[in-house]
Order: structure tokens, then sequence, then C-alpha cells
């Protein structure tokens, strides 16, 4: 295997194997910043090693030994906590000349305990929401700094400090790295859930840029939640979410044009859509609903996207069921954009005129006053019922409240075809 091969190879086995190292660290030391530079320490000596060595057969069990090893030398070093010193220092003779057997049996222990904790610590409610994804993404998608920072569009420095200040903020809460239990797991479990989709909808219809879409963020989200599903096999909600994420990811090849303009849902070619995304989104949707019968707004919306990808055309979509769920989505879940979405599958079920009466009740909503689906979606209602002059102007405005380029070009193009 050449040089360049090899750090591929550890790029891979990094990708795959730094949360669940970094996990089993945190459980150790109590420290996720301490934990994740032990495991930054171990993946230096495998980018080192490795290309002269060959690499081990079990990696991640390597990783796991040289960050161990790491630890008591940094322990040792530093005289603080002298209690964990002594036991990290008897786990580490025990296991100093174990087999590789061995070695596969403590990369093994608490394994899946040890990334739910990681996945609970990562998006605690302490942390403000943008470093709960920066975390997630740093901890769980073994993305690096860089890679974060172009991602959401800021300098590596700000990333950097965000991710800094993240850790400290966490140690200083004296944030326990547990599962949570009772009703403080399900409150946590919300904030996880928002964390994960907070990425895929980033990556789905990015908030600013050159480009509709940042497909790796999409991947890394539905890479942490299928992850979560596979940890919480009892949870609707978790598969609830994973079955929207592949449901929408089914979607991406069909959502840009060569030239990467939008191409909106309704005039999408659904010869292109990923069935097998669509079949695995649909499966996790029918695991959710045996799970509960009351239904909550993951496994709500998943039910809507749902009646999307079953439509064989855009004219056989079952609009007035999609109405339904969006009304008990707004009990569940109340919020102005589950309104507007309500509104548009009204205009979709009812007729432009009844859409467009739900969506001017909307204009003097707060919460939407920088939204720009907003007038976009009333430009659109406007369109359908032939008020050209009054569509322009909406379109406009929603044009100058985007951030992304791709689809402020399109509403200046809707904008631009506006005439009587």
């Amino acid at each position: 295997m050449t040089a360049t091969e090899t750090h591929q190879a550890i790029d891979a086995v990094w990708h795959i194997e730094s949360a669940k190292v970094i996990g089993g660290l945190t459980r150790i030391v109590r420290d996720l910043g301490l934990a994740e530079d032990l495991a930054q320490d171990a993946l230096v000596a495998a980018l080192e090693q490795w290309p002269r060595e060959g690499i081990p057969r079990n990696p991640g069990a390597w990783l796991m030994a040289t960050a161990k090893h790491r630890a008591i030398d940094r322990l040792r070093r530093t005289a603080r906590l002298a209690r964990k010193h002594k036991e990290l220092t008897y786990e580490l003779e025990r296991e100093r000349d174990d087999s590789t057997a061995n070695l596969d049996r403590a990369m093994d222990d608490e394994v899946e305990d040890d990334l739910l904790r990681l996945i609970f610590t990562a998006c605690h409610p302490v942390l403000p929401a943008e470093a709960r994804v920066a975390l997630t993404l740093r901890v769980l998608g073994g993305l690096s700094t860089q890679e974060i920072a172009r991602a959401f569009l800021v300098a590596e420095p700000t990333m950097a400090q965000r991710l800094v200040r993240a850790k400290r903020v966490l140690a200083k809460a004296k944030v326990p790295f547990e599962i949570p239990v009772g009703e403080e797991r399900t409150a946590r479990l919300e904030s996880v859930l928002e964390v994960i989709y907070l990425i895929f909808n980033e990556g789905y219809m990015a908030t600013a840029g050159d480009d509709l879409m940042r497909p790796a963020l999409c991947e890394e989200a539905l890479r942490v939640g299928r992850i979560l599903a596979g940890l919480t096999p009892d949870e609707p909600e978790v598969h609830g979410l994973v079955a929207l994420m592949e449901i929408q990811a089914s979607r991406t090849r069909a959502r840009t044009g060569r030239g990467g303009e939008p191409i909106v849902l309704l005039e999408q070619n659904r010869g292109l859509w990923n069935h097998l995304l669509i079949r695995r989104g649909l499966s996790a949707l029918e695991r959710a609903e045996k799970l509960t019968a009351r239904r909550g707004p993951y496994v709500l919306q998943a039910a809507i996207a749902a009646c999307h990808a079953r439509a064989r055309t855009a004219d056989t979509t079952d609009w007035a069921r999609i109405a339904t769920l969006y009304r008990e989505l707004a009990t569940v879940a109340p919020s102005p954009v589950v309104e507007l979405n309500r509104a548009m599958a009204v205009a979709m079920a009812e007729g432009p005129r009844a859409g467009l009466a739900l969506v001017d009740a909307l204009t003097a909503e707060p919460a939407l006053a920088t939204y720009a689906m907003l007038p976009a979606a009333r430009g659109h209602l406007l369109v359908e019922l032939g008020r050209l002059s009054e569509a322009r102007p909406e379109f406009e405005k929603a044009a100058a409240l985007t951030g992304n380029a791709r689809e402020r070009a399109l509403l200046l193009d809707r904008a631009a075809q506006c005439v009587q």
C-alpha cells in the first residue's frame, strides 16, 4: 500500500471510529475536551506509525489503546486527578500486553452507551444551538474545524473559538457524561433531534452562499440520525426524524438542474429520486408509527414527506391528507412556519383563493417578518389567481430576504415573469 493509500485509509478509519474513541475516552476522563485531545494524539500516532508498520487488524481498538496510553502519560505529567490516575494506570498495565483479541473486546465494551452519552453531551441545552451543531459535527461526524467552518461559511478561527468555548461551557457546567433518564431524557432528546435536523436542513437548503445544497451535511446528519436510531430503538421520534431525512434526501439529484438552478418539488423529475432512500424512509416511518399512537412532530413531518414520496406524479399527490397532517402538526408543534405550509397545502387541495386567505392572515406575524418563504408563497398564489402586478413585488421582497444566491436567482426570475 502506498503512503497516499495509507493516509486515505487512515482518514476513512478516523471518520468511522473517532466518535467511538472519543466516547470511550470521555467516559474515562470525564472531560470531552481532554478526550478529543487524546483522540487527536492517537490519530497523530497513527499517521506516524501506520505508513511504516502497516494498518493494524483492528484500527479502532489500536486508536483506543493508544489514546489510553496518552491519557496515562498526560495525567502523570499533570499531578491532577490522583484517583483517576491510579485507576487508569491499573487499566493500562493490565492491557499493555493484551492480545489483539483483548483489544477487540476493549473496543467493544460499552461502545453503544458511550456513543449515546456522547450524543447527549454534545447536544446539551446548556450550549447555544450553533455550538451544539458545531460540536456534534466535530465529535460525532469526525469533521475537521476547517470543514465545519467551510460548511457554515464562517472563518476557521471563528469556528475554532466556538468549539473551544463549547467545551469550556460543558466543563464549567460540569455536565455529566451520562444517559439521562425520565423527563430529563425526554427534554434532552428534543435538543438532540433539533441539532441533527438543523444540520440536515442546512445541507438541504443552505441559508447562504452560492450553492442550493451542501450534501455532505445531509449525509452527516443522516449518519448521526441512523446511529441514534440504532441506540434508541424504542423512541418513535428518532425513527420519525430518520424517516423524514431519508425521504427528503431521496430528492437530492432532482432538486437542481444542470447549471445548479433550483427545481421546485412539483416540477422535479421523480425518476431521479433515490428509491432506496424512499424505501428506507417509509420503513422507518412504519416503525415509528407502530411505536406510538400519538404522533410527534418528526413522525408527522415524515408522514407528510411520505405523501410526496408515494405519489408517482405531482398531480396524484394527496394534498387533502397533507393539509390534514399539517393541521395535526400545528396542534403538536405550533409555529407560523407550520401554518404557512398548511396554507400552501390547503391551496393545492381547495384552490389558491383559500390558501391566500390563510397566507394573508400570517403577514402580520413577527416571526415571519424576515422569512423569505412568506412573500414567495404569497407571490405564487397571486400568480395562480392571475394577479401578476401584485405578485411581482412579493417575489422581489422574497429575493431580498434570502441569503442563498441560487434561491435569489430563482425568485428574481419568477418576478421577471410577472408581466401582464
